[in-house]
């Protein structure tokens, strides 16, 4: 990943609407233009990655997006899901104010627990962060999401999958229709404007965008390098470092090293 703005970054649009006399928001997009984005980053950083990790992190990125659509312009997100069986994270992160999405799996030094947990930690403005867990059960980055709108936002939300890379979700608002919302399955939403009175309210550009560079990098180092550059080499004069939001590798020396902390002096 680079550091160049988002809005130069290949984009796609996901719509929102409101369900008149349901009281639910609604979006739904094909995720293949992600997807896309997501898997050229992946060749071009040498970053391999077994079949049921990919999906476990595309189905996540597609209801990290969809959440981010329905959220205020003004917030940075993140969430790690952490599953038990198979034991891995899948991160995600992104930035609500121009659209950027960016995500990775953890499949080492991964903590063991009792149960899967579902972490989303979000900065809204100039405001502290604030970090909410709850437990899910399953396998499922949708249902671990559904999990965290039932038990965080005290609002239900609904994902679903309509075809292979289509993915959606239903949100409820007050004095929703709770039959209607707990009734309403995939095989409904791709004729949904033609029984329900659907609203589109606003449409927002999602870009795959992480934002790092070698300099910024670089800069994370610093700490470690002031304390111990032996440490951080381990003898070696070259290391390979990965971006922990993206998994971008930089290859890094003890020149560049040297250098930045003599610009930061």
């Amino acid at each position: 990943m680079s550091d160049s703005d988002p809005s130069e970054e290949p984009s796609f649009s996901i719509v929102s609407s409101f369900i008149r006399e349901r009281n639910v928001l609604f979006a739904m997009a094909n995720f293949s233009p992600l997807y896309v984005d997501y898997y050229l980053h992946l060749k071009d950083n040498r970053i391999e990655i077994d079949a049921d990790t990919d999906e476990l992190l595309k189905r996540g990125l597609a209801a990290f997006a969809l959440h981010c659509v329905s959220r205020p312009r003004n917030e940075v997100l993140a969430w790690t899901i952490n599953f038990q069986d198979p034991l891995l994270n899948i991160f995600m992160c992104g930035d609500t104010s121009d659209g950027s999405v960016v995500g990775r799996a953890f499949t080492e030094n991964v903590k063991e627990a009792e149960e899967n947990v579902f972490y989303q930690e979000i900065v809204k403005g100039n405001k502290p962060l604030h970090r909410s867990v709850v437990s899910f059960d399953g396998n499922d980055p949708l249902v671990a999401a559904e999990a965290y709108y039932k038990r965080s936002e005290q609002r239900p939300a609904r994902f679903f999958q309509v075809d292979a890379e289509t993915f959606a979700i239903a949100s409820a608002h007050p004095d929703y229709d709770r039959d209607w919302f707990r009734e309403l399955s995939s095989e409904d939403l791709p004729a949904l404007g033609k029984r329900e009175t659907v609203k589109p309210l606003e449409t927002r550009i999602v870009c795959w965008h992480c934002g790092c560079n070698q300099m910024r990098i670089l800069e994370t180092l610093l700490p470690v390098w002031r304390q111990s550059r032996e440490e951080l080499f381990l003898g070696e004069e070259l290391i390979e470092v990965n971006c922990p939001r993206c998994a971008g590798k930089y290859r890094l020396s003890r020149e560049m090293m040297e250098a930045c902390a003599s610009d930061a002096e």
